[in-house]
């Protein structure tokens, strides 16, 4: 049974912030200025497990070569796989699909896309994301998309429990109805541009900046994102505080520099010397320290 929850109650005003500030500005990626469906397909195609930097110049070689399904049918699938592994796109069964399913366009589908998500997953090697994906920017009948950029921000923002459930039916009751285009590439905006793994609310002016839970508390944690371990009393603070006592001597014992690194050390405690050992050995390993463990001196690297 999943935890209850509930969006803001001004759902309105939480759309339109963000489709006004997708609109305002976004990165500029050329599949985004066209609703072709066979421009969108490759372009969703190239961007599984490869950077969106990296997939721009491939689609716009990809599309000079083959611009239409029909030439993308009648092509060599050699040639096509050649294409893919020129380009460093990796997962080359990712090119065999994508000629497959042209070859279904063209052949099954007498040269016209399926426009429901449900109808382009007939096509070979398109699951439910890319389906919905391609409906959504091509003939804008999606539903809300639900990848690990959203999961996080409406994780975030309203506090979500991380339950596939729930952000499914969180994404699909922010979405209004009839804007899968826009509002599918706004909310993936959001959580490239501005809810990334390290937040940039301010700088990137995020739109719910307003309603969000992690900004009003400072909790920025998400389901892709861990909690960052406490400073207080952990093994960086106490490697920090080894370095700057050896900035002080030419060189310590382990008990001469225990009880300067934490006042509750004990040469056979629990933090005592075997500790303490531990901790100068990882510092040497790093060479920040020199620990000799047969004589327990230590002393800074210079």
């Amino acid at each position: 049974m999943t935890e209850a929850w509930s969006l803001p109650a001004d759902l309105d005003a939480v759309q339109q912030a963000l489709v006004e500030w997708y609109e305002a500005d976004h990165r500029d990626f050329p599949w985004r200025r066209t609703d072709d469906p066979y421009a969108i397909l490759v372009s969703e195609v190239m961007s599984q497990q490869t950077q969106l930097g990296r997939v721009v110049e491939a689609w716009e070689a990809f599309l000079d070569r083959w611009p239409t399904p029909d030439a993308l049918a009648a092509a060599d699938r050699a040639d096509v796989v050649g294409f893919w592994s020129e380009m460093s796109l990796g997962y080359n069964n990712r090119a065999k699909y994508l000629h497959e399913a042209a070859r279904q366009v063209v052949e099954e589908f007498d040269g016209e896309f399926p426009k429901t998500p449900d109808g382009l997953q007939e096509l070979m090697g398109v699951g439910p994301y890319t389906a919905n994906a391609v409906a959504s920017f091509a003939f804008n009948t999606g539903d809300a998309v639900v990848d690990t950029n959203v999961k996080r921000v409406t994780y975030r923002a309203f506090d979500l429990s991380d339950d596939d459930a729930v952000f499914e039916e969180a994404a699909n009751q922010l979405m209004p109805a009839g804007q899968s285009r826009v509002w599918n590439n706004a909310i993936m905006e959001l959580g490239g541009v501005a809810c990334g793994k390290v937040p940039e609310c301010d700088v990137a002016e995020c739109p719910w900046r307003t309603w969000c839970h992690a900004y009003e508390t400072g909790d920025f944690t998400a389901p892709d994102v861990p909690t960052q371990p406490k400073f207080e009393g952990s093994r960086r603070q106490f490697r920090g505080r080894v370095v700057n006592v050896l900035k002080e001597y030419d060189s310590l014992t382990l008990d001469e520099l225990g009880p300067r690194v934490r006042v509750d050390y004990t040469p056979e405690g629990e933090h005592g010397r075997e500790w303490l050992s531990g901790l100068l050995s990882d510092l040497d390993r790093d060479e920040l320290v020199a620990f000799d463990a047969e004589t327990g001196d230590a002393s800074l690297r210079r």
